[in-house]
């Protein structure tokens, strides 16, 4: 018999907990061979953890991991990983934003010896120009980060044990976990689902989150920004000789002053902007490996709460 732990990652997400509970209870607990439930709080300022607290006491298989302060989504995900004790890990979204069906889906495919599943997003129901966006990621991910990444691009996954301690062996801080997922490679399987809009509830995935998203993937699994910046120079350079032969030239041949002072300025004030950037793309590889250096873990658990092995007993045998 197998043990599947559901991760479910809780930022300011109180008002759709009990919804969530009640759905996979209702639809697929109850399918399982064994399940553990684990819910982690991310630093939520609602009262999340009080109503994540009453669901432990309706569920002798439920979890509570309270981390000290919100640290993101992959960090929550990453130490729901680190306590879960089941033979492969899911994770699951509190936004009721995808069927709980899903997760008995991936569950087959990992008996059939996957031992990684994604579920990717055949559609959503959002606006467009947030599917614009959402899709220009996951097409740049595809084009200079990771060629494997799914069109419609994932959030939910089924982890074997066997990957969860490779993930945990990396231990990287600043990066996707998404990402880390596809990496590590191991036998891959996908379920493609809709995904609805969501009803209840407001996102907290702001613009800021999302642009942290965009570079801890370039820097973190692309030598991309590196090329770029090789490739301007060079660029600049053949640009810079042609410049000084030009210049060279006419002063020499036809004994003229060169003119153009305004060309002169847009060069320099784009060159200078250039170089800005250059500057701040080598920052932000500097701020990662120093982040990296100082050794900080990427999450810290203030609190674990879960039922002891004789109270799971005595509501078995009622």
């Amino acid at each position: 018999m197998s043990k599947i732990s559901i991760i479910i990652p809780v930022y300011y997400n109180a008002d759709t907990l009990m919804l969530l509970y009640e759905d996979m209870k209702n639809k697929i607990l109850h399918k399982l061979d064994e399940y553990e439930l684990v819910f982690v709080d991310d630093g939520s300022g609602d009262n999340s953890y009080e109503i994540m607290t009453a669901i432990r006491e309706l569920d002798a298989n439920v979890k509570l991991v309270k981390l000290s302060r919100n640290f993101g989504e992959h960090a929550a995900i990453l130490a729901g990983l680190s306590q879960c004790t089941g033979d492969c890990a899911v994770t699951k979204q509190a936004d009721l934003q995808e069927d709980s069906e899903l997760i008995l889906e991936m569950y087959e495919s990992w008996k059939k010896g996957n031992k990684v599943v994604l579920a990717v997003r055949s559609d959503r129901d959002e606006g467009r120009l947030q599917k614009f966006f959402a899709n220009l990621y996951y097409l740049i991910v595809r084009k200079l980060i990771v060629k494997n990444m799914p069109l419609g691009g994932f959030d939910c996954y089924l982890l074997d044990r066997q990957v969860i301690k490779v993930l945990e062996m990396l231990d990287e801080k600043n990066s996707a976990l998404t990402l880390q997922v596809l990496w590590v490679g191991f036998k891959t399987d996908k379920i493609y689902f809709h995904r609805k809009a969501r009803e209840i509830g407001e996102s907290r995935w702001t613009l800021s989150k999302k642009i942290k998203l965009v570079l801890d993937s370039m820097m973190s699994f692309s030598y991309f920004p590196i090329r770029f910046m090789s490739g301007v120079g060079v660029v600049f350079f053949i640009i810079s000789i042609l410049w000084s032969i030009e210049v060279l030239i006419e002063r020499l041949v036809l004994g003229v002053s060169v003119q153009g002072w305004t060309t002169l300025m847009l060069l320099l004030l784009f060159s200078s902007g250039i170089i800005m950037l250059m500057l701040g793309i080598l920052g932000e590889y500097i701020w990662r490996a120093l982040d990296a250096a100082r050794n900080r873990p990427p999450f810290l658990i203030d609190e674990i709460r879960e039922k002891r092995e004789e109270e799971k007993r005595e509501e078995e045998k009622k």
